[in-house]
């Protein structure tokens, strides 16, 4: 199996929160894929401390890194188009979900509902039961 991690993982795994160190040293036990890509590097790298960029940096290194192929944006722009102008779903989101797409992987993130609508296969963590 593949996975795509989102920006929440990098930013929680770097973090210590929401269980995110646990679920990726988890991921790396298994056999497999580990990506992330332009869109989730971009996002992650965009704030924080420079201490945490530092490390999302040095974890990024760790991962196999992918470019959104032209296949995957059109994707995106799919994704996008077919939920209008007035979508809250981010372009971030469309891209990375097509990213995943395009890999077969699975999106690993703190929030499912942001790659629903995009048909993704999605491993959910840091929920907690309501």
């Amino acid at each position: 199996m593949s996975y795509l991690l989102d920006t929440t993982a990098l930013v929680d795994h770097v973090d210590g929160a929401f269980g995110a160190p646990e679920v990726l040293e988890r991921l790396f036990e298994e056999t497999g894929d580990i990506y992330t890509c332009d869109a989730v590097v971009a996002e992650a790298t965009s704030k924080g401390s420079d201490l945490q960029v530092h490390l999302i940096e040095r974890l990024v290194q760790a991962l196999e890194y992918v470019s959104t192929s032209p296949d995957a944006a059109r994707r995106a722009g799919s994704f996008r188009r077919a939920r209008g102008q007035r979508s809250h779903h981010r372009l971030g989101d469309a891209l990375i979900a097509a990213v995943a797409w395009s890999l077969g992987a699975t999106v690993v993130t703190r929030n499912p509902e942001d790659f629903a609508a995009y048909g993704v296969p999605v491993l959910a963590y840091g929920q907690t039961a309501g």
